[in-house]
């Protein structure tokens, strides 16, 4: 059996962008008229073989008669608006996901911001900084973290939790959490978003008890757990198989369309996979969700420039998060939020041009 995927590429930006649209050049990506397209990649996979095809827009009524109906319900979603059902958040234009870590051990920052006092003072500086989510979170998920106690997750971050919308009614609350039962307690304190980065594996009454609330989710993959994940990860095409992952979770477990996608770099891939997932994520446009992601400090960026402590990687988030930019991904997940908002301003500045 034969099964189709379509990837938008070849983009174009800003007035350029425009120009191509106005003369049906070129498709707009998610109803934007600053990112265009004019080209696919087909992949065909049969099996164990993938083989793929790149070709102009034009040539898409050359296709067969069972492939081109496939790629034209792709290319309508890939071109279709993004409705916003996210508190204060615009897809049509990229957002920033301040990280809260109230965690004694994350791999990044981890103990920095435990306290009542820092974590405001935190808080208020990423929301200042440009930040239009903060994703709270009292477990650390870095590899080779074992799992934490709920009561004792619960603990760390109910203060914040509880007291946020106390003060940033129109920000975006983001609880990260892989158990129910404190997604539930989050939900009754105002949270917005549910960030599970088990993808609602880890505990199996979660989508049973969030269905009644109709709350936004983030449908995050995760190979293995945190435990185990980083212990050489493998996949038959890491592109497609996470395609497929997402494209099963929304065809049974998650009904509803308030979906934001997140392929999950640095959870369960070598750099090879972070690497391809990053230069070819618009292929996720196919599935007419929003996208997310957090390459912020991840461990790809040491491999790549050698740089092991996580306080220097600023310079290759960046990087990622304006290559991820020019493909249309609409949500970023960041430590540095001051220097990511600042690169994303100037970027988008320079291109719109």
């Amino acid at each position: 059996m034969r099964k189709y995927y379509t990837r938008a590429c070849n983009f174009y930006h800003g007035s350029e962008a425009r120009k191509l649209i106005i003369s049906n050049k070129a498709l707009p990506l998610n109803g934007k008229k600053n990112i265009a397209f004019d080209k696919i990649e087909i992949f065909i996979r049969k099996k164990s073989k993938i083989e793929t095809n790149l070709i102009h827009i034009k040539d898409i009524k050359k296709l067969g008669k069972s492939s081109k109906k496939i790629i034209k319900n792709d290319i309508k979603k890939i071109i279709s608006k993004r409705k916003n059902f996210l508190n204060n958040i615009n897809f049509s234009k990229p957002s920033i996901m301040g990280i809260l870590n109230l965690t004694p051990d994350s791999f990044s920052d981890g103990g920095k911001f435990n306290s009542r006092k820092k974590s405001y003072i935190h808080i208020s500086n990423m929301i200042k900084s440009g930040a239009e989510i903060i994703d709270v979170g009292g477990e650390s998920t870095r590899p080779g973290s074992a799992t934490v106690d709920q009561k004792k997750e619960w603990k760390r971050i109910q203060y914040v939790i509880k007291n946020f919308k106390k003060k940033y009614k129109k920000v975006c609350l983001s609880l990260d959490t892989r158990k129910s039962d404190l997604m539930i307690k989050g939900l009754k304190s105002g949270v917005d978003l549910i960030n599970d980065v088990s993808g609602f594996k880890y505990d199996p009454n979660s989508l049973k008890k969030l269905k009644s609330y109709n709350i936004p989710k983030v449908l995050h993959h995760m190979q293995g757990t945190p435990n185990t994940m980083q212990i050489n990860p493998q996949y038959k095409n890491v592109l497609l198989d996470i395609y497929d992952f997402f494209e099963k979770n929304l065809n049974k477990k998650l009904s509803d369309k308030k979906i934001i996608l997140d392929p999950g770099i640095g959870f369960g891939k070598s750099l090879k996979h972070n690497l391809t997932l990053i230069s070819k994520i618009s292929l996720f446009h196919s599935l007419g969700f929003p996208i997310l992601v957090g390459t912020s400090r991840k461990r790809f960026i040491s491999q790549i420039s050698g740089k092991y402590d996580t306080q220097d990687r600023t310079g290759g988030t960046l990087a990622s998060v304006l290559f991820l930019l020019l493909q249309g991904v609409q949500i970023f997940r960041v430590h540095n939020v001051k220097e990511i908002k600042q690169g994303i301003l100037t970027f988008n500045k320079i291109l719109s041009n």
